[in-house]
């Protein structure tokens, strides 16, 4: 049997007729760049976060980069967000001239750890990227406390989160703005690039669309030096159908990851994904640990189950961020886990035969070595 990390297949075959007819439309009325598919999926997208204004843009780094622009976050200042994550987090922070300034992770969620928060703090901080990493939600509470205290900007890079909840709220409605990613393979996924701030800060969204455009609020005008980032009108289409069926998405994942707790549970050396108290995980990866990681994977491999790794290398350890300063040690729950984590097929797709599959491949690597 072969067990794919990842079945868009599956997923496309689906909803094809959805798909094929949303994006006729686009072709009927040639609106490729922007326009008013890409303002209906806005609208539901804002409404499905929670929050006022959704800006589409060309994808998750182009958020990032939107959000932090809008916020003022500029030359000489600090962002505080940690080193286990994807790099366009912190490129974002590079964009705008700013520092990025790490901190490390609880073990049990791999997000954040607000403990550490306040003591990263300089008087050149001003704004914090907590990561939702693999689909669940950094403890916010205590991140936003510190903030407001401090007067921090909070954007959430939620672009592994697409419906995830913190205490019932919907990430990237916590703080001052969210971040999303609609790459093939999130959750939400765009057949092609995409992705989306939401923000309930009228001023920051204006800024934002603004930016998207060029820097021009009416075409030609250009009132700041922005960017082309704008969301294409297909993309656009093709969320629309897509944001329908998340919550079911959803739920089969959520299925799917407690089928694995349950046939997972117990087995000496592995340990599982934890889902906090606050938390409603969405398992855009379900990524389990155990010290023999690479010879795991070699080993499911050769059964024909595909894994994966994420993240392989901290970005304090990255030739880009090297100049930071940073050494082995300096954060070392995110060196620990990069060690040890592989994130096993999860797709809403997955089938009870396939889990149990996977499963067994495991149990007979913990058995016999191989």
């Amino acid at each position: 049997m072969k067990v794919p990390f990842l079945d868009l297949k599956a997923q496309g075959a689906a909803i094809r007729g959805e798909i094929e007819a949303a994006i006729g439309k686009v072709l009927d009325e040639t609106a490729f760049a922007g326009g008013p598919f890409v303002k209906a999926f806005e609208d539901d997208f804002a409404r499905f976060c929670g929050s006022t204004h959704a800006i589409g843009v060309g994808n998750g780094t182009d958020a990032l980069w939107a959000a932090l622009i809008a916020f003022g976050i500029g030359q000489g200042d600090e962002v505080i967000t940690v080193p286990n994550t994807f790099i366009a987090t912190v490129e974002a922070i590079s964009f705008c001239g700013a520092k990025p300034v790490f901190v490390d992770v609880d073990e049990k969620t791999c997000t954040m750890d607000p403990a550490l928060l306040q003591k990263a703090l300089t008087p050149r901080t001003r704004a914090v990227i907590p990561v939702h990493l693999f689909g669940q939600t950094a403890d916010m509470d205590p991140i936003m406390a510190i903030a407001k205290k401090n007067g921090l900007v909070v954007i959430e890079d939620a672009c592994q989160a697409h419906g995830a909840l913190y205490r019932g709220r919907p990430a990237g409605s916590i703080g001052d703005a969210g971040c999303f990613s609609f790459y093939p393979g999130k959750n939400l996924g765009a057949y092609g690039e995409a992705g989306a701030v939401v923000t309930s800060n009228d001023e920051a969204a204006a800024k934002m669309r603004v930016f998207r455009e060029h820097g021009q609020p009416k075409k030609y005008f250009h009132d700041i030096v922005g960017w082309n980032c704008r969301m294409d009108g297909l993309q656009g289409a093709v969320l629309s159908v897509k944001l329908k069926h998340l919550p079911a998405w959803t739920e089969a994942r959520r299925k799917n990851a407690k089928q694995y707790d349950q046939l997972l549970a117990g087995l000496p050396g592995i340990v599982l994904p934890h889902e906090a108290g606050y938390a409603q995980h969405v398992y855009h990866l379900y990524a389990i640990r155990h010290n023999r990681r690479d010879e795991l994977m070699t080993a499911l491999g050769d059964k024909g189950i595909a894994t994966g790794i994420h993240y392989p290398v901290p970005l304090h350890f990255t030739g880009a961020y090297q100049h930071l300063g940073y050494t082995e040690g300096s954060f070392p729950v995110s060196e620990r886990i990069a060690r040890e984590l592989v994130s096993l097929p999860m797709f809403p797709e997955l089938n009870q035969e396939q889990i149990e599959y996977v499963v067994a491949g495991i149990k007979e690597f913990l058995k016999t070595g191989k």
